[in-house]
């Protein structure tokens, strides 16, 4: 035993030596991770890697192995981090027993929420594994302990179903731990698994309600484990909520109810059973009772394996969420009512499928083997790429977004998006047009959830004028449109119509569309080129959330792009396109003759001789607020408040790489693109921010770490209030960036921004899977996903049948493709294409590589 001992020992130096030696990264100083490798040490500290299906809520898996993150209700919990645990006891002369988890990270000992009264109600204080690593492989992520008092290889994987073009299996309210166990040994050996947990489902229901205290809070009985639950009220049916535990072992025991007693006197006493062996069995209780266990006792014979498979199901039918405004014809629920849930609030999708928790369990235990083989036929598939480990690395991460509560899923099956989340609530209200603009994943993995964006965009949240609000009302429904519309949010709009036509392959979706696209663009020459020169000069709201004046590259490449895109479509439908193919050509021109200083793109700042009111006047319906006497003195030096001039933007050009990544090819002057994308990285790109000045919000990048920064101005003439982002960086620009880089060929300047990127987000100081901006696991962040096009040039269109591909790393290379039928491996071989489908199929017609067609 003694000799094993230090053989794993030994092993896991060896593997920790070998994944922390071998690395590129050097965010602070020194880094030895590798990308897309395991985390190990410090670099577990902030891992939480997200669990649940899309809209469905979620739990987090952290680096350790512990459960933090429970979001269940329809918000965000970030520090929501119950009593859960599971444990490991091994028989012996003298038992030994083990939280399934690595040491406790430091920051959560002193400083975190709790921590200043020791911690109480917490597992820290319990003996933990010396060891641990994460392996992240999504949707799976995995971990593997080690302890020398344990003979036992332990490997703990965390997932729940992610199968792309199957959104309904994907948006489950479930998850799993798998607890595998070798025995590497040449004795047999006595063990028993536990998990543990309070129950985190109950709520304090204030005793206003009925003029007395009332928890409802209670724990019943599941097939091989519990159920934690919360009743409702009928005046807050949001409170209601189960949440079923469960393991796949017809010898499971179960604890309904933990010891009743003071202070720790449930978790003293469950300690014993689990140090002792000696499984706690009783029968469900009346009443409040604090927590539950599940023991399960196995043998292990020389060389054998056993996996305990641990799943969770939930199902919290309502909730008290409703934004965006309550119209003059609406009825308006008052607080304390009893409204219907789903109509004046929220209700999530799972809740038009299944009636029950005990629903969602057993469709979960029945199906599985099945969703299970078919996600890891999506990983296997997606990690078999050969795109460099960094690429990877981001792509995969950001995927967590759609676990995240940042992504909602209405009872209809609409897809309804918070930019991000904050602690403990959504941050910024309504699939906001213009930040998810970037996002580029959903619209190939689940295609037809994409598309109810743009059914919402058009059909509810657009007038009769074409005015978007693009901040749509939830539950989905029409809303007002007092503010200003999106610039880039409705313009980009316009090119994602297309992008869902070239993807889907059904013209007779956009025939549905075609009559309110056209009161779109109409409205867009209307309102912000109303002298028709082919130009975004009025006054433009834009993702910066303040209004450009004057003609700028930013929102007239989205300008050039949505004509692009109209004329198309125009062509499609069989209707004349000259007024708009001569604003495109007018608009080109000005673009690359007045707005290009033989470097880069910038803005000419422009107030005067408008048709809109002068800024003073204007900024009664602007986030700037009002004009001081400070900053009249500033508007009659420099301009409005909050622009960029002659700067350096990073995303500058950004409407010519959305107009790329729908399929529209290039629509600017290249040579002229390429140059201010080269600047972009040689200006912007900083390795080390130690003397930067940030006056905004600084923890996205900050001290000796790099990061690309929004806007320079490396030919002076730097604004003295100049838009109120400028100085921060975003994760979602420097991936639009870097794919746009590649896209042209500069494919090294796009993976040194990616390494820079992602440096930050290794696990010490920040979690590898939330890259924030305003708010936890912000939509822009999916961006990344444009990398895999940016480096190969491989994508589908189903109008067409055709395949293209424009590699920029070789004629060796394989990638991921998800298209609307099915996905699989698309590459080249010897400069050779070759498609593999994994799952569905893929009609292809032709193929063209760099632009010629291949026979």
């Amino acid at each position: 035993m003694k000799k094993f001992l230090k053989l794993s020992l030994i092993i896991f130096l060896i593997h920790f030596i070998f994944f922390n030696f071998n690395s590129c990264q050097k965010p602070m100083g020194t880094n030895i991770r590798t990308f897309n490798g395991p985390y190990t040490g410090e670099y577990l500290n902030r891992i939480a890697f997200p669990i649940g299906g899309i809209g469905a809520g979620m739990f987090c898996l952290e680096g350790t192995g512990a459960l933090s993150h429970f979001s269940l209700r329809h918000k965000p919990q970030v520090f929501n981090e119950p009593l859960t645990f599971s444990t490991l006891t091994i028989k012996g002369e003298k038992n030994v027993a083990k939280v399934l988890e690595g040491p406790v990270p430091s920051w959560k000992v002193f400083g975190a929420p709790g921590t200043g009264n020791g911690a109480g109600g917490t597992s820290y204080g319990l003996p933990h594994f010396d060891h641990a690593s994460f392996l992240a492989r999504f949707p799976f992520g995995t971990i593997t302990l080690q302890d020398d008092e344990i003979p036992l290889q332990v490997e703990v994987s965390g997932w729940s179903p992610f199968i792309p073009g199957d959104a309904d299996n994907s948006s489950l309210p479930v998850g799993a731990l798998e607890f595998t166990f070798k025995n590497p040994t040449n004795s047999s050996i006595e063990a028993l698994y536990t998990f543990n947990a309070r129950n985190f489902m109950k709520i304090e229901i204030p005793s206003e309600w009925g003029g007395q205290f009332h928890s409802g809070d209670s724990i019943a009985s599941i097939r091989n484990g519990f159920i934690l639950s919360q009743a409702g009220l009928p005046e807050a049916p949001h409170y209601q909520g189960d949440c079923a535990v469960f393991v796949d072992d017809y010898s499971a025991i179960v604890d309904h109810c933990w010891f009743r007693g003071g202070w720790w006197d449930a978790v003293t006493i469950l300690w014993k059973h689990i140090q002792e062996m000696q499984p706690r069995k009783t029968p469900v209780q009346s009443g409040s009772v604090s927590g539950a266990s599940i023991f399960v006792p196995f043998h292990l014979k020389p060389g054998e394996s056993r996996t305990i498979r641990l799943q969770f199901a939930w199902y919290v039918p309502c909730s008290n969420l409703r934004t965006g405004p309550t119209l003059a014809d609406e009825k308006e629920c008052p607080p304390g009512s009893n409204c219907s849930c789903g109509t004046q609030y929220y209700s999530p999708w799972y809740t038009s499928r299944f009636n029950t928790v005990q629903d969602v369990a057993e469709y979960w235990r029945m199906n599985y083997p099945d969703l299970r083989q078919k996600s890891a036929l999506f990983r296997d598939t997606f990690y078999e790429s050969t795109l460099p480990p960094e690429v990877l690395e981001a792509v995969a991460a950001n995927l967590t977004i759609l676990k995240s509560p940042t992504v909602m899923r209405q009872k209809d099956g609409k897809l309804w998006c918070w930019e991000g989340c904050h602690d403990q609530s959504g941050c910024c209200h309504g699939s906001c047009t213009h930040v998810w603009n970037y996002a580029q994943a959903i619209c190939h993995l689940f295609p037809a959830l994409e598309r109810s964006l743009r059914e919402t965009e058009y059909f509810v949240s657009q007038d009769t004028t074409g005015h978007q609000n693009f901040r749509s009302s939830l539950p989905i429904r029409p809303t007002d449109h007092q503010f200003h519309a999106a610039t880039d949010g409705q313009l980009g709009g316009i090119m994602k119509v297309y992008r869902e036509w070239r993807i889907a392959g059904d013209t007779n979706w956009l025939k549905k569309f075609w009559p309110k696209v056209k009161e779109s663009m109409n409205y867009c020459i209307q309102t912000w080129d109303p002298e028709e020169k082919g130009i975004i000069e009025e006054p433009h709201h834009n993702t910066y959330d303040i209004e450009f004046w004057g003609p700028d590259p930013l929102c007239t490449s989205f300008y050039l792009g949505a004509l692009s895109a109209f004329i198309k479509m125009s062509t499609e439908m069989g209707e004349d396109a000259t007024r708009y193919s001569s604003l495109l050509e007018k608009g080109k021109n000005f673009l690359e003759n007045e707005l290009y200083n033989g470097d880069y793109f910038y803005q000419i700042i422009k107030w005067e001789g408008l048709k809109a009111p002068n800024p003073v006047a204007a900024s009664a319906i602007s986030f700037g607020g009002s004009y001081s006497p400070e900053a009249l003195e500033i508007l009659q030096k420099e301009g409005p408040k909050y622009q960029y001039g002659t700067g350096c933007l990073s995303d500058g050009v950004l409407g010519f790489w959305i107009a790329q990544m729908c399929g529209l090819g290039e629509i600017g002057d290249v040579p002229k693109v390429k140059n201010h994308l080269k600047a972009v990285h040689r200006y912007n790109l900083k390795k080390d921010l130690s003397d930067h000045v940030n006056p905004q919000r600084p923890a996205y990048a900050i001290g000796k770490e790099g990061g690309l920064l929004l806007c320079t101005w490396p030919k002076g003439g730097e604004l003295s209030l100049p838009f109120v982002y400028s100085n921060e960086v975003w994760t979602g620009i420097e991936y639009q960036v870097a794919s746009h880089l590649m896209l042209e060929g500069l494919v090294e300047e796009g993976l040194d921004i990616v390494r820079t990127c992602r440096a930050r987000y290794d696990g010490r100081i920040r979690n590898p899977f939330n890259e924030y901006e305003c708010g936890h696991w912000y939509a822009r962040a999916m961006s990344s996903y444009g990398l895999l096009e940016g480096l190969t040039g491989v994508r589908y269109d189903a109008v067409e049948k055709a395949l293209y591909i424009d590699s920029k790393v070789g004629n060796d290379f394989k990638t991921f493709l998800a298209t609307a039928t099915g996905f699989g491996l698309v590459g080249m071989r010897s400069g050779k294409p070759f498609v593999e489908m994994k799952m569905g199929d893929l009609d292809v017609e032709k193929i063209l590589v760099s632009g010629k067609e291949v026979k």
